[in-house]
């Protein structure tokens, strides 16, 4: 009887002791993941919330370039709110999920902080350096030309987005996008119908 009992303990003790190095060897390893760095899934949550400011960032600096243009203009308004209005809440949809709260939209100087380049006034502007706000040329043909531009700088900004976004952000840029490119159709008419 002792000799069975000697086989049990030991086999039950192999077996044990088989188990508990399957226990901490899967424990370690953490799906072949080192300690301290991110696993897939963290990283994609990080480059979605990254994409996520930046595209809100853009969005708000097209809708400071709005304001300056209301600002400097405001016999604009009534073609512009619409439009500005849009912005603004595409603005807002973008940064949806962000945990970095918005500025105040002022706080960016033109889209060229999102990698466009922010188009250069000609002739006399009304530049408020002091505030931030992008310079506005005093000529209002010649600052919707430029606002239109920095709408399709926008619109351009959030169609290269599409590559990285995540499928259900990538739907909102493309609408973005695709409201950004009738804008910039809105403002170019209007200017050209206004000479004509």
């Amino acid at each position: 009887m002792t000799t069975v009992n000697r086989r049990v303990l030991l086999a039950a003790g192999a077996a044990g002791t088989a188990g508990a190095a399957a226990t901490l060897a899967g424990c370690a390893s953490d799906g072949g993941r080192e300690p301290g760095k991110p696993g897939p899934a963290e990283r994609a949550a990080r480059a979605e919330a990254a994409l996520r400011t930046r595209s809100a960032a853009t969005g708000r600096a097209l809708l400071a370039r709005y304001d300056a243009v209301l600002a400097a203009h405001p016999a604009l308004t009534g073609r512009l709110a619409p439009l500005r209005a849009a912005v603004a809440a595409h603005a807002t949809a973008l940064g949806e999920g962000t945990t970095t709260p918005a500025p105040p939209p002022h706080s960016s100087t033109a889209p060229g902080s999102s990698g466009s380049p922010a188009p250069t006034p000609t002739g006399s502007a009304t530049a408020t350096a002091t505030t931030g706000a992008p310079a506005v040329p005093a000529d209002p043909d010649a600052a919707l030309r430029e606002l239109a531009a920095a709408v399709r700088a926008t619109a351009d900004t959030h169609t290269a987005a599409l590559d990285t976004a995540p499928p259900e952000y990538a739907r909102l840029l493309a609408s973005v996008a695709a409201a950004g490119a009738a804008q910039t159709f809105l403002l170019t008419t209007e200017t050209e119908g206004d000479r004509g």
